[in-house]
């Protein structure tokens, strides 16, 4: 018996067809930091340890060339050097454990590897990256999901009705080079002269506790930065605590990269015996306590990483999520995206939750993907992790809030404009009566667009 495939081909019964993608399970395997020249020696009591990773991080190209000595060209640098004078909204900060994530499996000559990496594609810009002609939309902006403009309180963002997201401080342990929080967050570059906090630290977490007690219908804090890495334990525990004591508040998210970047923090003892008590007291008070994390490919998945998210696990901490960014080059493949989700799910117990659209911020257009590519990998995507593991795929629209890709409410895909509907108001919109009636926009990358869209920005977008 045969079955007809298509006009010149058949298939037997016995014969089969091969899944579009095929699960195997893979250990998860710590790189050999070694194999670079300025690491030579490292133990590995001195990789495990926090304080270790956090003084030997890289924060230019001098060091970087300290780590790689002569595995990689100088044309590499060049490239890097240029994207930093001219590009770059983020300044450079890798921990090593960060770096050795990059051409994980590379040996000798480093080059080409590192330009094809995924890990370095992000967390470490060149300017040969960079799309030419359109670097950024004619609708980039610096703090493109406008947040600051809905702070209550100097770093408290209240958009959702039942949630507010505080920024406790303006410094991560890495830097990536997508930073949606690019205007405020890290060092200023050359082209980007970071906005500061004014209040000192006590005097902001009093303010957003103080709005906490006055706004009885937010339930739900996602505490973050920056990353809460960078906070001394003793003020983090201490703000937890008292965010325990609103009665109100009943979810705590803490937003931190580093538990991919810098896993070695969230295993130091203190922090762990720290943790403890803030899971048992969350757990006394039904409060749901998780961590979000950030990892956006399978090569950021190591032994460490697992450690850490189980560290967290075991001391009360109900849930670790990663909340991923989808990005041209990294991780936009149905396989990279299957792959890194069942290294999370299956080995490292950390959950799949989000993929979000690269945001529009200035020079992110090689990174960003279409509404139409985001809708596809999310078609690509369901159906081989478990329901509760498979994570959605969300465009953070400009005065919206996260949208699912399939939740567009109208599409002109020859110039790239999606429209998106509401349903609640933001916190600058309570007095406005068409807020949940008006379309809201988001713009495809150009360089994306049929030929026809592409000369309607050329005319219309400059």
């Amino acid at each position: 018996m045969t079955a007809v495939a298509g006009p010149e081909q058949t298939v037997t019964s016995d014969q089969h067809l091969e899944q579009p993608y095929v699960y195997r399970r893979r250990e998860l395997t710590e790189p050999d930091w070694r194999r670079f020249p300025g690491w030579a020696d490292v133990t590995e009591a001195q990789w495990r340890d926090a304080q270790w990773q956090r003084v030997n991080c890289v924060r230019n190209i001098k060091q970087l060339r300290k780590v790689l000595g002569d595995t990689v060209d100088e044309r590499f640098y060049e490239d890097l050097a240029a994207d930093q004078q001219n590009m770059a909204t983020m300044s450079m900060l890798l921990p090593p454990q960060m770096l050795n994530t990059m051409a994980p499996e590379a040996g000798g000559q480093l080059t080409d590897a590192l330009y094809a990496d995924p890990i370095r594609h992000y967390m470490l810009p060149v300017r040969s990256d960079r799309e030419q002609e359109w670097p950024s939309h004619p609708h980039a902006e610096r703090d493109s999901l406008h947040e600051a403009e809905m702070w209550v309180v100097e770093g408290l963002t209240h958009r959702y009705p039942t949630k507010v997201l505080a920024e406790l401080l303006s410094t991560c342990p890495q830097y990536c080079g997508h930073c949606t929080r690019m205007d405020l967050v890290g060092n200023s570059t050359p082209q980007i002269d970071k906005h500061k906090l004014a209040l000192k630290p006590v005097d902001r977490q009093d303010a957003m506790i103080d709005y906490l007690k006055r706004t009885p219908g937010v339930r739900d804090v996602v505490v973050s930065g920056g990353d809460v890495a960078n906070v001394p334990w003793h003020q983090l525990e201490s703000f937890l605590m008292r965010l325990l004591d609103v009665e109100t508040v009943r979810d705590i998210r803490l937003a931190t990269k580093a538990l991919a970047g810098l896993p070695q923090h969230w295993l130091q003892p203190k922090v762990v015996e720290g943790m403890e008590r803030v899971g048992r007291t969350a757990a006394r008070r039904g409060v749901n306590l998780a961590i979000h994390t950030h990892v956006n490919h399978v090569q950021s998945v190591t032994p460490l990483v697992a450690e850490a998210a189980r560290a967290m696990l075991d001391v009360g901490v109900r849930d670790v999520r990663n909340q991923g960014v989808l990005m041209r080059g990294v991780n936009d493949t149905s396989d990279a995206l299957l792959d890194l989700c069942f290294a999370l799910q299956g080995e490292a117990s950390i959950l799949p939750y989000y993929f979000y659209m690269c945001d529009m911020i200035p020079n992110s257009e090689h990174w960003r993907v279409a509404v139409w590519e985001a809708q596809r990998l999310q078609h690509s995507i369901m159906g081989y992790l478990p329901g509760y593991a498979t994570p959605r795929i969300i465009c953070d629209v400009p005065y919206v809030g996260k949208r699912w890709v399939h939740q567009v409410a109208e599409y002109d895909r020859e110039r790239g404009i999606s429209y998106w509907t509401k349903n609640y108001r933001t916190g600058i919109e309570l007095d406005d009566p068409e807020a949940l009636e008006r379309r809201y926009e988001y713009y495809d990358p150009i360089q994306t667009l049929p030929e026809s869209g592409k000369r309607w920005w050329a005319e219309h977008g400059r």
